[in-house]
């Protein structure tokens, strides 16, 4: 056995040259060992005396909290009272100076401000909103006695034209002031409350403590801008439910297909649809639809429809009619549901042809919403609309 073998492993070991594992190179980049070291150390411009520190980052002493000048004085007395320069010498006399120069030092961290700012005045830009002057208020502003507001009422009555409209009462309402005072601090006044809470955060509040709110609802929230307690009041009832079947090129699929109907009871009425897989699903999808779908339906005296109106969807033709007080609802249960959610009290209905259920549906609220009202008639034909009931029996009916 040759001697020298053992001895040149032993010496393989510890050489630089041995540590360095062959690879292939898959980069344009020389490898890291391959990299030359640089001549030169790194010199930074601190050191160089390049960057001026900054002076607001400088201790504060005690010497620096020096009292109140006279010119200071003058500018304290023209903002405030006697009584209250007395209470702010007072409380600047109770604090030491010297804790101040200790505890109020200068952030030294990344996340301090660049500039030196005590927030007593507001940036019109940066901060949002801008607040009315000072000089709006008023410390003697007051509201008006009933005889100041039956005055005001006197004076217009006698200023009126000839032939007076409704316009001329709310220019009246618009510009008649309600207190006594400076005018800015009743129409512009400088508040000194905080700013409003984001919308999201007013809607967490609005929502309750404790109570946790699903995507759609949340979403349908965002979209109509009805609060969670609103979207629970609406009357939604679910009318048409049943299964449909898409054949692809997979097979037969499945579904569910829901058709709702909401309304808040006092002539708001939507219509929506919703379709999945599970049934539960359709139902808050066309429960929402219908939701954001509500448009005003006009009642007569809030209990009826403004003379007989036709729908017609496909071979489906529903026919509304009007009926006086005590009549009630007289109709197919589709209709009956829709009155409920829509408000009105006395209706009769006729469904021809084809009683199709979404077709009766969808003819029901678009019967409705093709209500023709008396004031755009007399506007069509250039004439004035007057209500005989009022005239000839004083409003007694």
């Amino acid at each position: 056995m040759n001697i020298t073998q053992p001895a040149r492993c032993l010496f393989a070991k510890v050489s630089p040259s041995s540590r360095q594992t062959l690879r292939r190179t898959f980069h344009k980049s020389t490898s890291l060992y391959a990299r030359p070291s640089p001549k030169h150390k790194s010199i930074k411009a601190s050191d160089l005396g390049l960057v001026k520190k900054d002076e607001s980052s400088k201790g504060v002493t005690a010497k620096d909290l020096r009292s109140y000048s006279e010119s200071e004085k003058a500018a304290l007395a023209q903002r405030y009272t006697p009584a209250q320069r007395a209470a702010i010498e007072v409380g600047e006399a109770a604090v030491d100076p010297q804790d101040l120069a200790e505890q109020a030092a200068m952030r030294e961290d990344p996340m301090r401000l660049n500039y030196l700012d005590d927030f007593s005045s507001i940036h019109p830009v940066v901060d949002k909103p801008v607040r009315a002057p000072e000089e709006n208020y008023d410390p003697n502003l007051r509201f008006k006695t009933e005889d100041e507001l039956a005055e005001d009422l006197t004076n217009w009555v006698q200023d009126l034209p000839e032939q007076p409209d409704r316009l001329d009462f709310m220019k009246f309402m618009d510009n008649t002031r309600v207190t006594v005072g400076k005018e800015e601090a009743e129409t512009n006044p400088r508040s000194y409350l905080a700013p409003e809470i984001p919308k999201l955060a007013m809607l967490k509040r609005r929502m309750g403590d404790g109570e946790e709110i699903d995507a759609p609802t949340r979403r349908l929230m965002r979209q109509t801008g009805f609060s969670a307690q609103e979207v629970k009041r609406f009357r939604v009832k679910s009318l048409v439910v049943h299964r449909v079947v898409n054949q692809t090129r997979l097979g037969k699929i499945q579904s569910v297909y829901h058709m709702a109907i909401a309304g808040n009871g006092k002539g708001l009425l939507g219509v929506g649809e919703g379709k999945s897989a599970e049934p539960e699903e359709a139902k808050i999808q066309a429960k929402n639809a219908a939701i954001r779908n509500m448009q005003p339906v006009p009642l007569y005296e809030g209990r009826t429809i403004f003379g007989d109106v036709k729908g017609k969807v496909s071979a489906t033709i529903v026919e509304l009619m009007t009926r006086p007080p005590g009549f009630g609802v007289r109709c197919q249960s589709l209709i009956f549901e829709i009155c409920r959610c829509a408000g009105i009290q006395d209706l009769a209905a006729r469904v021809g042809r084809s009683r199709n259920h979404m077709n009766t549906v969808k003819a029901t609220i678009q019967a409705l919403l093709s209500q023709r009202l008396p004031e755009e008639v007399a506007r069509a034909r250039g004439r004035k609309l007057v209500d005989v009931r009022k005239v000839y029996y004083g409003g007694n009916l």
